[in-house]
This record gives structure tokens, C-alpha cells and sequence, in this order.
């Protein structure tokens, strides 16, 4: 088995830079780091895990703490996203990560007590219900180094996608296209909602279109049965909508299901916009018009101040807020 000397020797520096390099340093440069990690790969370098954590006082098991109300789990192409680029980001550092539940074998255990159980550096947090719930801050309170993804949790570090800016784009690129009488189908209440919520209703006074409680429906994330029952009800209205923004691709996938069973074509009869800019957004037909969000970046971002934070790094950015991108599909008609 290689040891750090045979990596060293390899790469032509010096032990203490490939210790460096496979603690995570930022004193070594990103293409030496990531030519000595590739090299101890292929070499077979297996880190002693005990003689790490006595020499450093860390155990090098990571914490994730994922839950959301839709129950989509890591099916949600988002997250899904998002905590795997995280997983790879740590894991060529020689960091493991453990999935935070509520039970520990046959105990149930809050959130803290399974982060000492497992003595995790730090913890991951995502999507979580509420981050106001008493469990989130006894783990703040307990001194566990913590990073959240889409909510910013004072005093910790946060990466959170530009929402607002995601729903403006849309809102805005539909009324461009002509559209007054325009729905959103808006998923389960969260910051990620709420911000949402506030950017739709904020663009649209803006142009001087008076939001119309009948086109604002409360559905869920990633679900689309309920997805295509909202949207039968919204083409049932008196004045139905000319066009619908659905909570996530995903869920848009209902709303087509719905458009197609009354023999409606979009964008035809009616326009319909997603969110989030997955694959399914360019499989289906029309290609939907969408919002991307840099799902890899967040994830990678997140490890990146995580580590830091447990290696009591100073750093400026404590909450960095990543933009998207609007994505054109044909699911928008160009009204007169």
C-alpha cells in the first residue's frame, strides 16, 4: 500500500506539501492539490482513519441533515444535485459523511444526540421543514460547525440560490411575451417559497397587473398528481390563465398531463413555465421554459466553507447567494 512518501516521490514535492494537499490546505495551490489527490488515488492511498483523528483531533465524518416536507427525498433532481457535488467535494479530502435521522439503531435521537453519537467536525443542512425548530438551534448553541443550503442561519454560513431573481426572470419573460393572466402554482411554505411568492407578486405590480387570487394556488413541490389537479381547476375557471408557472419541472410534468387529457397543445392553448432547469426540462415536448439553478456550485460551495469553518479558517463571504439562469423552451406562446 503507498504511503505518503511513495505520493510524494511521484509527484516530485515534499511529504509535508502531500499532507497538505490531502488535509485540504488552502496553502497549496488547486492544480497541486488535485494532481496529488488524483496521484494517491491511483496509487491506492488509503488514509489511517485513527492516526488522523489522534493527530488532528478531527474524525473526518461529516454530518447531513436532509428532510422536506414534498418527501421527495433524493429523487429531487435539485438536491439530489446539490448534495452530490458536496459529497464528491469532501470525500477527495478524505471526508466521510453520515445521513442525520432520527433514530439511531432502535433509539430515537434528536438531532444533537445523533451528532455526538457519530462525534461529526460538521454538519450539512438542507431543506430542512423549519430552521426554527428548537433541534436546529440546539445544535448551533452546541458549537457544531454547520453550513445551510437556501436559508441563511445567523452566524453560519450559508450558499442560497437567488430565488427572487429566478422568479423575476420568469414572471418578467412571460409578461415580455404578452401574458397578464398569469398563475403560479407555488410549492410547499419555505424561505425558498417565500421569496418566490413575494418576487411573483412584486413583478407583477410592477407592471401594473393586479395579482388575481383565483391564478395563486398552494401546491407542492415535486408532485405532479396534485400538479395536474391544480391545473385542471385553473383551465376551469371562467377566465382561465394564459399561462402557468409551476412549482419545479418536475411538477410541470403534471400540469402537461393535465393540458393534454382536454386536447389542448402548448403553447397553442396555454404557455407553462418550470423552475429549477433539470434534464426534464429538455426531454419533454415542448422543451419547457425554465430557470436553472447552479445546483453543482451550491454543493461545492457549501463543502468549501463547511471545511473551512471546522478548520477555523477566516473567511469573508460567510453567506454567498449563487444566480441562474433563465433557459428559453417553446412552452411560452408570443401573444399579439
Amino acid at each position: 500500500m503507498a504511503t505518503i512518501k511513495d505520493i510524494a516521490n511521484e509527484c516530485s514535492v515534499s511529504i509535508a506539501t502531500v499532507s497538505k494537499a490531502l488535509n485540504g490546505h488552502d496553502d497549496v495551490a488547486e492544480r497541486t492539490k488535485d494532481y496529488i489527490i488524483e496521484t494517491a488515488r491511483k496509487m491506492g492511498y488509503t488514509p489511517n482513519a485513527q492516526a488522523r483523528a489522534l493527530k488532528t483531533h478531527r474524525t473526518y465524518n461529516l454530518g447531513v441533515l436532509f428532510s422536506d416536507q414534498a418527501g421527495s427525498g433524493l429523487t429531487h433532481s435539485f438536491f439530489s444535485r446539490v448534495l452530490d457535488s458536496f459529497k464528491v467535494y469532501v470525500e477527495n479530502l478524505g471526508y466521510d459523511i453520515t445521513f442525520i435521522g432520527p433514530r439511531f439503531g432502535n433509539q430515537s435521537l434528536t438531532y444533537l444526540e445523533h451528532a455526538r453519537c457519530r462525534n461529526f467536525d460538521g454538519i450539512c443542512i438542507v431543506c430542512v421543514d423549519s430552521f426554527e425548530e428548537p433541534e436546529i438551534a440546539e445544535l448551533a448553541e452546541a458549537g457544531y460547525p454547520f453550513v445551510t443550503i437556501d436559508y441563511a442561519y445567523p452566524g453560519f454560513p450559508a450558499v442560497l440560490s437567488d430565488n427572487k431573481a429566478g422568479m423575476i426572470a420568469l414572471t418578467e419573460h412571460a409578461i415580455e411575451m404578452g401574458h397578464t393572466d398569469i398563475a403560479y402554482i407555488y410549492g410547499d411554505r419555505s424561505q425558498v417559497t417565500n421569496d418566490r411568492v413575494m418576487a411573483y407578486k412584486e413583478t407583477l405590480e410592477k407592471y401594473g397587473i393586479a395579482p388575481n387570487p383565483a391564478y395563486f394556488v398552494s401546491g407542492r413541490y415535486v408532485n405532479t398528481d396534485l400538479a395536474e389537479e391544480i391545473t385542471n381547476k385553473l383551465l376551469s375557471l371562467p377566465k382561465p390563465p394564459s399561462c402557468i408557472i409551476m412549482p419545479d419541472d418536475f411538477a410541470a410534468i403534471g400540469g402537461m398531463n393535465a393540458i393534454a387529457k382536454r386536447g389542448l397543445r402548448i403553447p397553442d392553448d396555454i404557455s407553462i413555465i418550470g423552475y429549477d432547469g433539470s434534464k426534464i426540462a429538455e426531454v419533454v415536448r415542448p422543451p419547457l421554459t425554465t430557470f436553472r439553478q447552479h445546483a453543482d456550485r451550491m454543493g461545492k460551495e457549501a463543502a468549501r466553507r463547511l471545511i473551512s469553518d471546522i478548520k477555523k479558517e477566516p473567511r469573508e463571504n460567510r453567506v454567498l447567494t449563487v444566480s441562474g439562469e433563465l433557459i428559453l423552451g417553446g412552452s411560452v406562446k408570443k401573444l399579439n
